[in-house]
């Protein structure tokens, strides 16, 4: 089974667990990088974007690209927006803070702004349970911890909560792991 075939659960955090996704109302970004996921086959089973950080479920079909490239052509996309919408708002010192962050070996090879942290972290579900433990976990995301953006998942308009407890699809439209015929999941265990 290739490296990115199956249903994985994705995050990726900003730089510094910076705002940056809300303070440059990215959220519409964060849609355009899944886009492009599905114009390459793959599914968006489940979402949180939160101000900082990122959390998805994706099942990934195989194809030429592995999960590492796909993931990071999302990310380059996005810093590069986020760094020019900061510019637009004419947000120097955030800008100042993201060039700081660059590394000597990166600045050499032209990169000018750290936008994310420097990987990302990656999780193949490989259970019902699992799937179901991930939803539920990026869901209760903005009810928790120091967020408590909102009172229950299904008022926190840029996750897919709302599909999987009311069963009517939110801001971006994501497709229900159970729905899923052309990857295999009758080998799994759970």
């Amino acid at each position: 089974m290739p490296f990115n075939y199956g249903i994985y659960f994705i995050t990726y955090t900003c730089y510094q667990w910076l705002s940056l996704i809300d303070i440059t109302n990215g959220y519409d970004l964060v849609y355009k990088s899944f886009d492009y996921l599905k114009t390459q086959g793959h599914y968006i089973n489940g979402y949180v974007i939160m101000p900082n950080h990122i959390h998805a479920l994706i099942a990934f079909h195989n194809n030429a690209k592995n999960l590492n490239k796909l993931i990071g052509d999302g990310k380059r996309f996005i810093a590069y927006e986020i760094v020019s919408r900061l510019k637009h708002m004419g947000n120097e010192e955030i800008l100042l803070q993201l060039s700081d962050g660059v590394t000597a070996n990166e600045k050499q090879k032209g990169k000018l702004h750290e936008v994310w942290e420097e990987s990302f972290d990656w999780k193949l579900c490989d259970t019902y349970e699992m799937i179901e433990q991930k939803l539920n976990y990026m869901h209760d995301n903005p009810c928790k911890g120091k967020w408590n953006l909102v009172e229950s998942p299904v008022e926190y308009a840029h996750s897919s909560a709302k599909f999987y407890i009311t069963g009517e699809q939110g801001i971006y439209h994501v497709k229900n792991y159970m729905e899923l015929d052309d990857i295999d999941l009758t080998n799994w265990h759970g």
